[in-house]
This record gives C-alpha cells, sequence and structure tokens, in this order.
C-alpha cells in the first residue's frame, strides 16, 4: 500500500507536473534540470529604396531546446501511458509540462517554468544495481514548442 508522505521527494528541488491532470500528490522529483533556454532568430532586412545604408533588425522565429531532467524519481504511471501514446505516433499526445523550483526548505514555489506542447523524446531508467544501495534513477527528455515562465 503507498503512503501518501508530506515531501515524498525529500532532496529533489524541481517538481514536475507532467500534465496528466492529476491533482493528489507530486507526479515526479528531480535534482538536475537542463538549461531551459529559447531563442529569438533576427532577420536583416533592407528595402531597395531605403536612404540610409543600413539594414533593419526583423524578428523571425522562436526556437526552444530540448530540457532534460536528470537524477529523477517518477511515481506516476501516466508518464508511462504517455509514452506508449508517443511511440504509438499519436500526434495529439502534447501536454503542458510544469518545472516548479522550490525554495532551500522546500516550503514554497520560487519559480516556475511550463512547456507547451511538450512531447517525451528519452526516457532512461537505472542503472539498476542489486548490489548497491542507491536508488534507481530516471532521466527524462521533453522536447517542446514554447515557454511561458511565472
Amino acid at each position: 500500500m503507498a503512503v501518501l508522505r508530506e515531501r515524498p521527494y525529500h532532496q529533489f528541488n524541481f517538481l514536475v507536473d507532467l500534465g496528466t491532470g492529476e491533482t493528489e500528490g507530486v507526479q515526479a522529483g528531480f535534482s538536475d534540470c537542463s538549461p531551459i533556454e529559447f531563442e529569438v532568430s533576427v532577420a536583416e532586412y533592407r528595402n531597395g529604396n531605403d536612404k540610409e545604408n543600413a539594414v533593419r533588425k526583423i524578428t523571425g522565429l522562436q526556437k526552444t531546446t530540448d530540457v532534460t531532467l536528470k537524477r529523477g524519481v517518477i511515481g506516476s504511471l501516466s508518464l508511462y501511458q504517455w509514452l506508449d501514446q508517443i511511440r504509438n505516433g499519436d500526434q495529439n499526445a502534447l501536454r503542458t509540462v510544469t518545472i516548479q523550483l522550490q525554495s532551500e526548505d522546500h516550503t514554497e514555489v520560487v519559480m516556475t517554468w511550463k512547456l507547451l506542447r511538450a512531447r517525451i523524446v528519452k526516457h532512461t531508467s537505472g542503472p539498476l544495481n542489486a548490489k548497491g544501495t542507491d536508488v534507481a534513477m530516471e532521466e527524462l527528455t521533453l522536447a517542446y514548442e514554447r515557454l511561458e515562465m511565472e
């Protein structure tokens, strides 16, 4: 029988909501998160009849990099259902994933990142070693289309 604990993943500073709609309890905790970044490209343009001999900078496309959540423990079977949807080619298997950075004492959320239209591109479990005393850690890489911060 699973026991609900107030802080089930004590040392993990990142809480992750995988966008499953579940509202009870933490779904995953991670102690390492790769940089969450995006960039906006700039196109240089000059009209042929401009009087100035200079280009204008025009905002182009925005690009996001994949986010890798490392050294984590995932406590939700809905993750594996989501993985199954993606590997079976479901193009509607996109979710909003929320990553929350907790304060050092885990009493409040310091920063929130929302990865919109995210999909899993890689999942790693292990290594599994019966001789050691370490917890089996998981790694999750997400590709997403838009970033929002709160």
